[in-house]
């Protein structure tokens, strides 16, 4: 770190701050009063990647201009800086986002009241769900949320689009109150101010979206603003917002201040991006009000489709609230997750990777599915959080340079390189976006054409080769014997089109397979043991992570092909997670490439949820901070092309390598137009084949096309019985019947180029 100056030194001394490369860090004191000068081309928005703390100041000296940030927390009397990114003449205060990089602590929270339920660090994790009848059908309603309250749901969610459904919700909570059921209600209101003033008077919460309460529905116009513009604009939101916060307080209800990356207004994304820095700053300014007002009940949420953007908005919102002083807690969600395992993962990775960061008092995992089957895989996550925080999981305290906590950048590890004299090609064993390694067993080589499909691979003429979503490695933990030609041919045949073998040294040590790669831990390179291979044999280094540093130095007498960090599943108090991020952190701090494989080994008999959750909280949670090239799940008794598919997904949740359609696909409520499960099943079916497309199935437009964010194609509810289709955020077609909607989608992606006839069986 470099040199500290007091707040007397500041007082009187010119401010300047080297931003030479050998200077990594530095302290001022938090508040720097005589920087006056705003230069706007500075933005926060437009140029920075970390969370604005304070006030953005510009200083000048006779040597260079440098530009720096100020942390508001007064009491706090000085704050470390860092360099923005590598190069960058920026310094940014080194911000705090959890209570700990080394373990699972949780974050300490205030307490908030949801009816009879309390949310915050000091209670278990709440569960929620929403509903998906019609607001208006009192009775429908109200059974449903019998069912979900039944299933285990502490809170539920109910859309209340206008006066009517407004009406309904009070004759919706008097009927649960006299069945017994005082489960707290919350109203989700966008675009309705009155309605939400209403509704507060019956409702236990209310949701407010900060992107669509008092503004216009975004029309993605990159709008100027002056200062005396934007602050007439955050006036306006005051004058607005304010009757709901001041009914809130007379009747004791909560708030959730809700974000979406899909919603955000013109103004927010004119001044900060469609990013999730413009995310935090849309909640911030609602959570002011609430402040200003002295009213403290509410909690905060930044949902996005996409977990990696979920994930970051949720810790730049955190790690502001750190410098401000804040404790509010947190409702977690990854929005428009989908169904079945798709849906499962994605709200895994984004969910999960922030439970083990300590982070999160309330979730909600949002499927494609009836609200109630949301519950389980609800509870299962929120059972992985509470119990890593009261284990409070983690690995011995090591210091974290080179993690990037709030922007994606991906550590890409390196790939193997053909060397000389080599018989065949290795360059195919690992796959640049993202590898996927299953394990083989002796049996499945019993029947080579029937393992080869189950690999992925194509099959032709007798010979695999490999494809899109084919299998990259295999990890064979027994050698067939010598004598097994059969078998051995087989494994031949893979390894012929660059599909890495990987066996024990014990295995190959006495059964040798040719251009096996093999498997060794850290006591067998120490030991000397691998020497007894041929010369030039490829080495995978197998780890747990939390070894003391000094025997992890033999690594770099080795040229390892990838490493295979392994943590038993058994290990209690020890996490995942961190040793990874150890083990990480002591590559970069070596400067060794080493590709590294997140290797899970599951116990029997785990339930399909649980490894699903289990994959995308442990790998998910460092792949989505780009630390990983891949994925190896094990699973003795669960079906092979299950744990393929899961690890695709993985991969695919966490933006790394897509093979098949991508689908932003909403969870239905009270506003959808039609049968969402039943559309979205007919559209997979006829779409599923088209990697690197994308498609949002939307039963209503209520948040904006913006909602679509991350898709290429929209299929979107406009009136009863008709839907609009979109490109990207723009509506290309309007008012299609629903019987011809799925096959006019399919016309639109055609037109773009986008369309291929799927394969033949």
């Amino acid at each position: 770190m470099g040199r500290i100056l007091t707040s007397e030194f500041w007082s009187n001394t010119t401010p300047f701050f080297s931003s030479s490369p050998g200077m990594a860090t530095g302290a001022v004191p938090t508040s720097i009063s005589n920087l006056k000068t705003w230069d706007s081309s500075l933005g926060f928005a437009k140029s920075m990647d970390f969370v604005r703390v304070c006030d953005l100041k510009s200083m000048k000296s006779a040597r260079k201009r440098v530009s720096i940030i100020r942390n508001s927390n007064p009491g706090q009397d000085i704050v470390e800086l860092q360099h923005a990114s590598p190069g960058s003449p920026l310094l940014v205060p080194r911000q705090k986002y959890c209570e700990s990089l080394n373990n699972t602590i949780r974050r300490k929270t205030s307490t908030v009241m949801a009816g009879n339920v309390a949310i915050g660090s000091e209670h278990p994790i709440r569960i929620q769900t929403m509903t998906t009848t019609d607001t208006k059908d009192v009775a429908g309603t109200v059974e449903q949320v019998m069912r979900i309250a039944d299933r285990g749901a502490d809170i539920v969610r109910i859309t209340v689009q206008g006066k009517k459904e407004a009406d309904a919700c009070f004759e919706i909570k008097n009927s649960l109150v006299q069945k017994n059921y005082n489960i707290p209600l919350v109203a989700d209101i966008h675009f309705a101010p009155a309605v939400a003033l209403r509704v507060a008077e019956c409702f236990d919460k209310i949701r407010v979206n900060p992107g669509n309460f008092a503004d216009r529905r975004a029309q993605f116009e990159q709008l100027e603003y002056t200062d005396e513009d934007y602050q007439k604009e955050l006036e306006h939101i005051e004058k607005v917002f304010t009757p709901l916060v001041e009914k809130c307080k007379k009747y004791g209800r909560a708030m959730r201040i809700g974000t979406n990356h899909g919603s955000l207004s013109d103004r927010i994304m004119s001044y900060y991006g469609d990013s999730p820095r413009g995310m935090v700053e849309s909640a911030f300014e609602f959570a002011r009000i609430c402040r200003k007002l002295d009213f403290h009940n509410f909690v905060f949420s930044m949902k996005a489709s996409n977990p990696v953007i979920m994930v970051q908005a949720y810790r730049l919102l955190v790690a502001e609230m750190y410098a401000q002083g804040w404790d509010y807690p947190l409702h977690l969600g990854v929005t428009e997750a989908g169904e079945g395992e798709d849906g499962r993962m994605k709200s895994a990775i984004g969910i999960g990777t922030l439970l083990q960061d300590g982070l999160g008092d309330t979730i909600r995992v949002s499927l494609t599915e009836p609200p109630e089957e949301e519950i389980l895989p609800c509870r299962r996550l929120a059972n992985l959080g509470m119990r890593a925080s009261e284990l409070q999981k983690g690995v011995e305290a090591f210091e974290e340079k080179h993690r990037r906590y709030f922007d994606f950048q991906r550590r890409c590890g390196q790939l193997p390189a053909q060397k000389e004299g080599e018989e065949v090609d290795y360059r195919g064993v690992l796959h640049r976006d993202g590898s996927v390694l299953m394990s083989v067993s002796l049996d499945q080589l019993k029947m080579p054409e029937v393992l080869y499909k189950s690999l992925a691979a194509k099959f032709i003429v007798g010979m695999p080769f490999k494809d899109l979503a084919t299998v990259d490695s295999i990890l064979l933990r027994e050698l067939p014997p010598v004598d097994d030609a059969n078998a051995r041919l087989a494994l031949k045949r893979l390894i012929d089109i660059s599909m890495g073998v990987i066996t024990p040294l014990s295995e190959q040590l006495t059964k040798p397979l040719p251009n096996a790669m093999v498997l060794v831990n850290l006591k067998e390179i120490s030991t000397g043991a691998y020497k007894l291979l041929p010369q030039g044999t490829r080495l995978v280094v197998s780890v747990r992570g939390d070894e003391p540093y000094e025997e992890l130095e033999i690594i770099k007498s080795v040229d390892a092909t990838m490493i295979l960090h392994d943590l038993p599943y058994s290990e209690d108090k020890i996490s995942r997670v961190h040793t990874a991020r150890r083990l990480f952190e002591y590559l970069s701090d070596n400067s060794l490439n080493f590709p590294v494989i997140h290797h899970i080994q599951f116990p029997n008999e785990i339930h399909r949820d649980d490894l699903v959750i289990g994959a995308g909280s442990d790998a998910g949670a460092l792949l989505v901070d780009g630390l990983g090239d891949g994925i190896l799940l094990e699973a003795p008794d669960k079906d092979f092309e299950f744990l393929r598919n899961t690890s695709f997904n993985l991969l695919q949740g966490c933006r790394m390598r897509n093979t098949k359609t991508e689908y932003v696909s909403c969870p239905s409520c009270g506003r959808t137009l039609f049968d969402l499960q039943e559309i979205s099943a007919e559209i997979r079916e006829k779409t599923l084949h088209l990697p690197g497309v994308s498609i949002a199935i939307m039963g209503c437009i209520v948040n904006g096309p913006g909602e679509m964010a991350d898709a290429d194609f929209g299929y979107v509810g406009g009136a009863p019985g008709k839907i609009d289709l979109y490109v990207g955020k723009t509506v290309v077609k309007r008012g299609i019947e629903m019987e011809y909607a799925t096959d006019a989608l399919i016309d639109l992606i055609k037109e773009h180029g986008r369309w291929v006839d799927p394969p033949a069986e």
